[in-house]
């Protein structure tokens, strides 16, 4: 049986007693609203605000409908309704036309109404079919209303920007500027402005007039140099940095600016010396170090450059605050990123010591330990982990991956079999779907295909899109040589979903070669190839395998022996590069 809300069945007996009320009013059959209806109207509009206040939507929607059916004639009572009209799911261009119609026509009648006229004037200024230049009128009238309003003079010099009309918003932050004064966020909009309109010596006169005020003011004098810097005028800018570090000697922002100056003309040397100075700034809080290092990593390290000084400034920071788990944090983030996998673990026990019930940072402990090939100690964090999470599902998938990869199968079964117990598969259908997936690899290589591949069935049952199991059961079937038209349409899908997934593309080119399609192997071994930052000795040999097999058998030899090298155990490998042919796994 079907229930309904208590505010449902108000809005049922309110709208029952409406109709009544309509149907026993007398109807003026020439379009003349009659006194009663204009009240019942304003009535069901005061009732409908209420249900606003509630966030009862759909009951709001309607009795404003019905307030406007009732008197069309009462602005307040259009303008909402066109509101509403915007605002509706799968709103037509019609409805959006007609709604900012209905609205306009109360703006039009109460330009003063100061809310209705901005949300109206936003509406015709963003929506396609709202008109810019109404949208600038009615700011203009609003202007006019409250000449001293900075917000509102802020509004229309915006509207002025949207319809390019670029000299008269610089107009208006004048007239801001002459009941709020001068300031460096207005000074700002008004060099942009003359910068829009290619006016280069009127934006330096504007930044001058503001740094006239206050010539001993340090933010004054950056902002001078970064206009300046701005139009490659660089010894103007670095004149403006020097006085403002002649000012306050310790500004770790100085610093920083400055180093941003050196960085941009090139100069490497003094660019490391800044930024190891805004780092040591008592000035500075450790968050805007913490960009200021992030920053200076992502630069070094997009160049190639030497990472003995990013060490050093690591270093220095971790000196300053070394109880600072974001600072570790970042530490171990950046040996990650230098695939010191190691020294990442030692900066996020760090970061655990502090706070050792901190789940993420155990999630990404076990991470950096599987990368580094380091399972035992994954296992461990997570087995930590879980002392303070007991609750969290997350820390299992990461469990499971890792006795798998350590041969210890009965261990990773009971760890999916235990997580899939605590899942609601109704409420996270993906979440178990990967869960039921990750056994099926298990079980796979225990050589149980059959029991791997029906987990896989069931996994995608419960979660059709799941690539990350396609891909799986299309690799796995190819190896079994089963069922090849099943894993190519799969592999595909993943693909499809996930162009840019080396792993994915290189199951794709595997299944072709399987099918002893190597033209297309041979495509799609190569974007594999291309996609991934680095490629794995799998796909390295499979790359290998294909070439031989479309009869390149020198470059086919070269690829297998740039395997080997990442996988020197690998006794298939090894005859490949002994033999120089191709041997099944």
């Amino acid at each position: 049986m079907k229930t309904f809300s208590r505010i449902t069945i108000l809005l049922l007996l309110l709208l029952v007693v409406i109709g009544q009320a309509v149907a026993g009013s007398k109807k003026n059959t020439v379009g003349i609203i009659s006194e009663q209806d204009k009240r019942k109207a304003e009535y069901i509009f005061l009732q409908a605000q209420a249900y606003k206040v509630q966030d009862s939507i759909a009951a709001y929607f309607d009795l404003i409908k019905y307030a406007y059916q009732l008197d069309s004639t009462n602005t307040a009572i259009n303008y909402y309704y066109g509101y509403l009209l915007l605002l509706k799911d799968n709103s037509t261009d019609d409805e959006k036309k007609r709604g900012l119609e209905l609205m306009r026509k109360h703006v039009e009648a109460h330009p003063e109404d100061y809310y209705e006229a901005t949300y109206f004037s936003d509406a015709c200024m963003s929506l396609a079919q709202g008109d810019k230049n109404v949208g600038l009128a009615t700011v203009e009238r609003l202007a006019e209303l409250n000449p001293t309003k900075t917000e509102v003079q802020m509004r229309l010099a915006s509207a002025y920007v949207q319809n390019e009309k670029f000299a008269e918003a610089l107009k208006v932050y004048d007239k801001i500027e002459e009941f709020e004064g001068k300031s460096i966020e207005t000074t700002a909009y008004k060099v942009a402005l003359c910068r829009q309109l290619g006016d280069t010596i009127g934006a330096i006169r504007q930044m001058r007039s503001l740094y006239d005020e206050a010539p001993s003011n340090v933010s004054n004098n950056l902002v001078m140099s970064e206009l300046f810097g701005a139009f490659g005028m660089s010894d103007s800018a670095l004149f403006y940095l020097d006085k403002a570090q002649r000012l306050d000697p310790d500004n770790g922002n100085v610093y920083f600016a400055k180093a941003q100056y050196y960085d941009v003309i090139g100069d490497s040397v003094n660019y490391d010396k800044e930024i190891y100075n805004a780092l040591v700034s008592p000035d500075l809080d450790v968050e805007t170090k913490l960009d200021v290092l992030t920053q200076y990593t992502s630069t070094q390290l997009m160049r190639n450059d030497s990472t003995d000084r990013v060490n050093n400034l690591f270093k220095v920071l971790v000196a300053q605050y070394p109880h600072e788990p974001k600072v570790h944090d970042l530490f171990s983030m950046y040996y990650s990123t230098m695939k010191d996998y190691k020294h990442a673990a030692e900066e996020l026990g760090y970061v655990l010591d502090v706070d050792p019930t901190n789940a993420e940072a155990w999630q990404k402990l076990m991470v950096v330990n599987i990368m580094g090939d380091n399972y035992a100690d994954a296992i461990k964090a997570a087995q930590k982990a879980l002392e303070y999470n007991p609750e969290n599902i997350d820390l299992y998938r990461y469990i499971a991956p890792a006795y798998y990869q350590m041969k210890e199968y009965d261990k990773a079964i009971a760890t999916y079999d235990k997580a899939m117990s605590l899942v609601d598969k109704s409420k996270n259908a993906e979440l178990y779907s990967d869960l039921i997936g990750g056994k099926g690899d298990v079980m796979v290589e225990l050589g149980d295909s059959a029991a791997g591949f029906a987990l896989y069935e069931e996994a995608l049952k419960i979660f059709p899109g799941n690539t990350g199991i396609m891909n799986n059961y299309a690799y796995f079937l190819s190896l079994s040589d089963k069922d090849l038209d099943k894993a190519e349409s799969m592999a595909a899908r993943a693909v499809n979903a996930n162009p840019t997934n080396s792993t994915f593309i290189d199951t794709y080119a595997w299944v072709f070669f399987k099918k002893k399609d190597y033209q297309m192997a041979l495509f799609y071994i190569r974007s594999a190839m291309t996609n991934a930052d680095e490629p794995s000795a799998d796909i390295i040999e499979h790359y290998g395998d294909i070439l031989f097999m479309t009869g390149d058998e020198e470059e086919a030899v070269k690829q297998w022996e740039r395997a080997l090298e990442l996988n020197p155990t690998n006794e298939v490998l090894m005859r490949k590069v002994e033999n120089k042919t191709y041997y099944e796994k």
